[in-house]
């Protein structure tokens, strides 16, 4: 049993020993492989290594493969336009034409794309053809003025500007197939190339030759009415007011405002928006020159004849105040030029309506003698058609009232102290209330003036007071009428002008009852109540006049005899003189009742208690209440 056990550990130990040496076998098999490994791992190392150089030598040779190749395609590009100088020198040379500007301008715009391409290179070979190009440039711009200047002039016919503004036809344009070339030449005119190839930095060449031809066009056309507008200003009669619309100066604004109206159009239809106002002012800018040396003129003209045509400044200011707004509407253009224009003529109408209240002054302190027959001085009715002729220009007065402000054109220093320079705005045009009280208060200014200094040259030149008061009298009533019978009656409705006439009228009234006192005096008598008894009367209250008689003494008597004479002569020669003298109808009227109002109630009262002085022989009572009612009738 022993030895069975022994035979079974001797097979197990020889399987042991057999595993160990299988183990033993590949523990050397494993080191071998590892040996291999870390060779193999050397040798791959080793590899890229040597690997290395080569492939960073081959990128950098496909890299500058690829630059060579960029370079030959630059310097093919470089080549070709000055390769192509021939064909745009054929093109150049052989100048533009109407039908083929399109082709031209795109030979142009090649030249300039060829030059950028070579001045951005720097190469000495491409120096010759840059100069070579820049020489096409320039003479091809020459060659798009010269056919620019040659359309506008084809276009210049001589106008009348007459004909179109009596018919009321529109100014003509440019026609639509030449404006569409002149638009195309522009387009390349107006670039910086352009510019450069001409020598001009700050102006478009086309603008220029535009403003050049056609700015001459305009003042040719214009100048007719410029001759016209002085003569038929100077064409009236001494001393005779402007009337309204006789000057040509309205047809001038017209023709400009049309013209210019006109222009404007050409100048959308050729230029880009970004132009319009400048080749406007540059084209305008002769035709206006001339526009306001003719108001210049004018100026003087109206300066020295200021209290008759000063008229013409109000309408002057009225017309091309209206025309520059117009156009300033549609252009954004010319409102300082137009106010530049309209200086002189609006600073003369400001002061004129001080010099018209010192021209008043100044005429009736010059009067050598006033008519002894109480009539009205030519002066009165020139003044107050001054005033009516002021109502026909509304907006102009409104405007230059207002600048002054209410009061200040009492003197010229007042005015020269409030200058405006400014062209006046649409809303100062604005005839509203305040507008119509500054022109009333203007109108009764200048009436106030004109009574003011007749009433003090009446009471210094006419000694009898009766006549001051009738020349004052008649003086108010041709005003009064006048107003009435024009548009002063509705610019006076208003205010208290009408409680200021009635005032002078009374004065002159008054002055003129002062005489008739005399004939009122002489019918005063004197009662003492505590001496005599009431007056005796009839059955129906009837004063008894033989009975107050008998109750007079004899001085008593002889004084109402005198009083009675001295009466009738008063009245007669008051009478007599007050026929004689001229009145204006309503003045005369008027004039009789207020005579009527203060004699007949005395004498009523004075013919009832002492008619019976002369028992009715008519010796010292001659006027019975009738009569004398009757005379008194007659006055009016």
């Amino acid at each position: 049993m022993v030895g069975a056990r022994n035979a079974d550990y001797a097979e197990e130990r020889a399987e042991v020993e057999v595993l160990f040496a299988e183990a033993a076998k590949l523990d050397t098999i494993s080191r071998k492989i590892k040996a291999s490994s870390a060779r193999f791992d050397d040798r791959d190392r080793l590899s890229k290594s040597a690997a290395k150089p080569v492939y960073s030598n081959t990128h950098s040779l496909q890299t500058m493969n690829g630059n060579i190749d960029k370079i030959l395609d630059a310097i093919d590009k470089m080549l070709g336009p000055s390769e192509d100088k021939g064909r745009e020198e054929r093109i150049i040379r052989a100048g533009p034409n109407p039908k083929g500007i399109p082709d031209y301008l795109a030979s142009l715009k090649r030249i300039d794309k060829a030059l950028a391409q070579m001045s951005s290179t720097n190469l000495r070979v491409n120096r010759q053809a840059i100069g070579d190009f820049n020489e096409l440039l320039s003479e091809g711009s020459g060659q798009l003025q010269a056919l620019f200047r040659s359309i506008l002039a084809d276009e210049l016919h001589p106008v009348e500007p007459l004909n179109y503004l009596v018919k009321k036809i529109p100014f003509p344009v440019l026609e639509q197939e030449n404006a569409s070339k002149l638009s195309l030449i522009d387009s390349f005119l107006s670039s910086s190339t352009a510019r450069n190839a001409s020598h001009s930095s700050r102006e478009s060449p086309s603008i220029r030759i535009y403003a050049e031809l056609r700015g001459g066009y305009l003042s040719g056309s214009l100048h007719n009415l410029s001759t016209a507008s002085m003569s038929t200003s100077k064409r009236k009669a001494t001393g005779e007011i402007y009337r309204q619309g006789t000057s040509g100066i309205g047809t001038y604004a017209q023709a400009i405002e049309s013209s210019f109206s006109a222009e404007f159009s050409n100048i959308s239809a050729v230029f880009g928006r970004e132009n319009w106002g400048l080749v406007f002012d540059a084209t305008c800018r002769k035709a206006l020159a001339e526009f306001a040396k003719t108001l210049r003129e004018l100026n003087m003209h109206i300066k020295a004849n200021l209290s008759t045509d000063c008229f013409l400044a109000y309408e002057i200011v009225e017309i091309v105040t209206n025309v520059g707004y117009r156009l300033d509407q549609q252009s954004g253009q010319l409102k300082l030029p137009f106010a530049d224009a309209l200086k002189p003529i609006r600073e003369t109408a400001r002061s004129s309506l001080a010099e018209l209240l010192e021209d008043v002054r100044r005429r009736v302190s010059a009067m050598q003698s006033l008519p002894h027959d109480g009539s009205v001085v030519p002066l009165t009715a020139e003044v107050i058609t001054r005033m009516q002729t002021m109502t026909t220009y509304p907006q102009s007065l409104a405007s230059v009232m207002a600048s002054l402000g209410d009061g200040n054109w009492q003197s010229v220093a007042s005015i020269h102290s409030t200058s405006s320079t400014s062209l006046p705005s649409l809303k100062s045009f604005d005839v509203g209330a305040d507008s119509s009280q500054l022109l009333a208060h203007y109108v009764m200014d200048t009436i106030e003036t004109l009574l003011t200094s007749l009433d003090a040259k009446a009471r210094t030149m006419l000694k009898s007071k009766s006549v001051a008061g009738v020349f004052m009298a008649n003086t108010v009533a041709l005003i009064d009428r006048m107003i009435r019978s024009s548009d002063l009656s509705s610019v006076l409705s208003t205010g208290n002008a009408s409680a200021k006439i009635e005032t002078w009228r009374k004065k002159g009234t008054s002055a003129y009852l002062e005489s008739w006192r005399e004939p009122c005096s002489a019918l005063m008598d004197v009662q003492y109540i505590n001496r005599s008894p009431r007056p005796p009367s009839g059955n129906n209250g009837v004063v008894d006049s033989t009975a107050m008689i008998k109750q007079l003494g004899s001085k008593d008597k002889d004084s109402i005899k005198e009083k009675f004479k001295n009466f009738n002569t008063s009245f007669d020669e008051l009478s007599s003189k007050h026929k004689s003298m001229q009145m204006e109808r309503e003045v005369r009227s008027q004039l009789a009742r207020e005579v009527q109002a203060m004699i007949e109630p005395l004498y009523a009262r004075f013919w009832d208690r002492y008619h019976e002085i002369d028992k009715g022989k008519g010796k010292y009572v001659k006027y019975d209440k009738g009569s004398l009612s009757a005379q008194l009738a007659g006055l009016g």
